[in-house]
């Protein structure tokens, strides 16, 4: 490797990649087994040794190796020795392990403010309504100063808009409580996929990924993703978060030496698929003017097919390793594959597509004048670092090692919409019950008093026991009377009866 260049393989001739062309971004295209992760560490390697830091997502594991030292195994020197590498030497990279979930490295965290909500509605797929309907929260959010940190925040903030349904349809546009509903439910799907841990503080600062050593070296930044591919959604939305973040913070440097940071995006096709129209747009303009930052882009996929033409267009630095051509949709991807190349006329582009073996690959670069070179069948250099994954130890002593060791290990919950919304809620309802308590007072102060009765004047034991003997005795005379008078009354009526 020299000062200027990465040193890739050897064709007929040794293969380099020039370290000013690096920012006109690249591809790395092959079948399953074909040697794409190889080729993915020894760029990243190189980059790093040459003072560029690297970032990638490590999709099955094994990407890991690349901060150990590599070991001299059969096929490393045999392929050192055929490339013609007599100095070749084993090397660790410096590396920073990193990981959504906090498990495998240390936490990546953004706030839902920076997400945005076009970002947002990619991640849970709502429909154009819905995300109209979040676009309407997020202008709510800032006019009324509601910091949008975590999911409950967003949570809360859908919940208070659809308890303020008629107030937020006249000013903004009808939001029903279907489309609220929907969004939400979305969120859980989004929380079970693990999505609640990447959203929060202390965010990310993209100078961390920018890091290099006391000795020049750029520092490796692997992405833990053997876990994170299985919710591929979150996981092409997040890269390309990043890519947007890396756009929007970078400042313009134009053509540097070198690239300020060269981005891996493994397992591309993720990110274009059931992508909407204006989210295409957006990633082909990220790409198209990101290398004015200083920013180089690699896409790394089994199909050229699964890029679309519009970004493919923007890949200046090519390697194609085999790919299998037994289905027409194959046909057609190694023959996409051939044309993207500037032909070689001692062999056949497509006829070699098919016929390449491990660890051989088609390469054609940008020239210093940004011109591609001509196609070669090129032998991929073995790389430095260990082919393979690191153990837990290994990571955990990496980790503790690490320059942002304790930055983001721990989570920050400081005052945002929530914890407002909560506060608010509870002030009207204080202000609520306040009113009525208002109301039923005024209620019975205009109520008409009631006339007063004189106090009834308590009577003796003995006032009681003689009135109650009184009672009794009249009772009882009152009855004897009655009787005595019915007697008297029957008997005079018989008698008349009976005389007659």
């Amino acid at each position: 490797m020299s000062d200027t260049a990465i040193f890739l393989g050897k064709s007929t001739k040794p293969e380099e990649l020039f370290l000013g062309m690096a920012n006109r971004h690249g591809l790395i295209t092959g079948a399953t087994g074909t040697g794409k992760t190889v080729t993915l560490q020894i760029l990243a390697e190189s980059f790093c040794a040459a003072g560029v830091p690297v970032f990638a997502a490590d999709v099955k594991g094994d990407l890991s190796g690349i901060a150990m030292k590599g070991e001299p195994k059969d096929w490393v020197t045999e392929r050192a020795r055929l490339i013609g590498m007599k100095n070749f030497e084993f090397a660790a990279t410096p590396t920073i392990f990193w990981d959504l979930f906090g498990r495998q490295g240390h936490p990546i965290r953004t706030t839902v403010t920076e997400m945005g909500p076009l970002m947002l509605s990619r991640l849970m797929g709502l429909t154009e309504a819905q995300e109209g309907a979040l676009n309407i929260a997020f202008k709510i959010a800032d006019e009324e100063g509601l910091a949008l940190l975590d999911l409950k925040d967003l949570r809360a903030l859908l919940k208070d808009l659809a308890d303020r349904g008629k107030k937020i349809t006249t000013d903004y546009g009808n939001i029903n409580d279907q489309t609220i509903g929907a969004i939400q439910r979305r969120l859980v799907v989004i929380e079970e996929q693990g999505g609640e841990l990447f959203f929060g503080e202390p965010a990310l600062d993209i100078k961390d990924f920018m890091r290099t050593t006391r000795d020049g070296r750029g520092y490796m930044n692997v992405l833990a993703a053997d876990r994170l591919i299985s919710a591929p959604q979150l996981y092409a939305t997040f890269l390309l978060w990043l890519m947007s973040e890396l756009f929007e913070q970078m400042p313009e440097v134009g053509d540097p030496d070198k690239p300020r940071l060269v981005f891996f995006f493994d397992e591309a096709h993720l990110l274009f698929e059931e992508a909407p129209p204006a989210l295409i747009q957006k990633i082909e303009q990220t790409v198209k003017l990101i290398r004015s930052k200083g920013i180089g882009i690699y896409f790394v996929t089994q199909n050229p097919l699964d890029i679309p033409e519009s970004v493919l267009a923007q890949m200046g630095n090519r390697v194609q390793h085999a790919l299998r051509a037994y289905t027409p949709r194959e046909q057609k991807a190694v023959q996409v594959a051939a044309t993207t190349f500037r032909p070689n006329p001692k062999f056949s582009t497509e006829k070699a597509i098919t016929e390449l073996g491990k660890g051989e690959a088609l390469v054609s670069v940008l020239d210093l004048k940004g011109v591609p070179t001509v196609v070669e069948r090129t032998f991929i250099r073995p790389p430095s670092g260990r082919s393979g994954t690191i153990t837990p130890e290994e990571r955990a002593r990496i980790m503790a090692a690490s320059p942002v060791f304790g930055t983001y290990d721990q989570t920050i919950d400081r005052e945002s919409a929530y914890e407002k919304l909560k506060a608010r809620t509870a002030q009207q309802a204080d202000e609520v019950i306040a009113e009525n308590s208002a109301r039923v007072r005024a209620a019975r102060t205009s109520r008409p008093a009631r006339p007063s009765v004189p106090p009834r004047e308590r009577e003796s034991a003995t006032d009681r026991f003689v009135k109650n003997m009184a009672g009794t005795v009249g009772r009882q005379l009152g009855t004897s009377i009655a009787r005595s008078v019915g007697n008297a009354l029957v008997r005079g009526i018989l008698g008349g009866l009976t005389r007659r």
